[in-house]
């Protein structure tokens, strides 16, 4: 009778695989629960226990599914909720209670950023090291033909220097290379105009080194200065700093792409592919290694060891850059490393000198 139907709420009832909607609504009678018809025609019926009912995601229509395959879909998520919990069954799901709890939520986020911190602290330099060690010669080559193809495309252009500028700088370059621990075989020098990259020189992991235009100019002559810069640029080399960089921005991708999930083919380009060119910025260890790396080739080759100081005088000088260094700084500032070149040489130059 009428009088024994409990009403749980209004939706649509749609038959089995049909994509045919019924306006009705869900009512318990006579022990059983039954999708009715607007007209009061009985749709499905079934036990409790013979339902199927879709776990609460936030304000996703429910679905219950009755034995015949026939399901009622309604948007009264509350109303399922108190039905499912008046006949003994859990109010919500796992996920929607996630999605309510909000401070869960907010440690659960705090714990990723967390655990992301020590695997950026901890177990990436580890990785790192054991993927230097582990990396086959091709793989910087490769590295670094792809790095000067994404440079020559994009900022670098053919050098405007005279053949007598770059042959004094090859042969100085081949006379300081040759002291290294691979040889000047290891080495290719090439000239570009720097463009956006102004007056600089680096080195790719497989011994690719680039001097700039604007770099020859800044040195106003000086060759021995400009030797001194690319000796410093093979000590990156031999203690494989590029390679390094490059690991640690594949690390840094993987990881942002971890949290952030899908980033979008853009952003992922800009992540992975902007991790070669940002292996030409390192940290401040990498830098005064290079430095002093740079001092023991040039008085193993003859040179004046401390002609590296000589470029970060020119830098103060010619572009104005006195910055110290700060506990932001991720390079030491230009007057603490012309001051601590300057030691180093002397403190080679002591120990060379005969004992008294």
């Amino acid at each position: 009778m009428a009088s024994d139907e409990k009403p749980i709420c209004r939706g649509d009832w749609h038959p089995r695989d049909s994509s045919r909607s019924v306006a009705a609504r869900l009512v318990e009678r006579d022990g059983r629960i039954e999708a009715v018809a607007e007209d009061g025609a009985a749709l499905a019926s079934a036990v409790f226990s013979a339902l199927d009912i879709s776990a609460r995601v936030g304000s996703i229509p429910r679905r219950i599914t009755f034995p015949d395959g026939s399901l009622f879909e309604t948007t009264d998520n509350d109303a399922i909720d108190s039905f499912q919990s008046a006949n003994g069954r859990k109010r919500a799901g796992f996920v929607h209670s996630l999605e309510r709890f909000h401070p869960r939520l907010l440690v659960f986020v705090a714990a990723v950023f967390l655990l992301s911190g020590l695997v950026y602290r901890f177990a990436l330099p580890v990785l790192v090291e054991i993927a230097v060690a582990v990396t086959p010669p091709v793989v910087p080559k490769l590295m670094s033909i792809s790095t000067l193809e994404t440079l020559d495309r994009t900022v670098l252009d053919e050098t405007g220097l005279d053949e007598a500028q770059t042959r004094a700088i090859s042969d100085g370059f081949a006379r300081i290379a040759a002291q290294s621990v691979s040889g000047a075989t290891a080495y290719t020098l090439n000239f570009r105009k720097g463009g956006a990259i102004g007056p600089n020189a680096f080195a790719l992991p497989d011994g690719t080194l680039i001097i700039t235009d604007e770099l020859v100019e800044l040195a106003g002559g000086d060759t021995e200065m400009l030797i001194g810069v690319l000796a410093h640029e093979i000590g990156h080399v031999e203690l494989e700093h590029s390679l390094r960089q490059i690991y640690r921005a594949a690390g840094m991708a993987g990881l942002i792409m971890l949290i952030a999930g899908d980033v979008g083919d853009s952003v992922e380009d800009l992540l992975v592919q902007g991790g070669g060119l940002a292996a030409l910025s390192y940290s401040r260890s990498a830098e005064s290694a290079a430095d002093r790396r740079s001092v023991e080739l040039m008085e193993k080759a003859g040179y004046d060891p401390a002609a590296i100081a000589r470029f970060f005088e020119a830098i103060e000088k010619k572009l104005g850059d006195t910055s110290g260094t700060s506990i932001f700084s991720t390079h030491p500032g230009t007057p603490e490393r012309k001051t601590a070149i300057l030691e180093y040489e002397a403190e080679l130059r002591q120990k060379q000198a005969p004992n008294n």
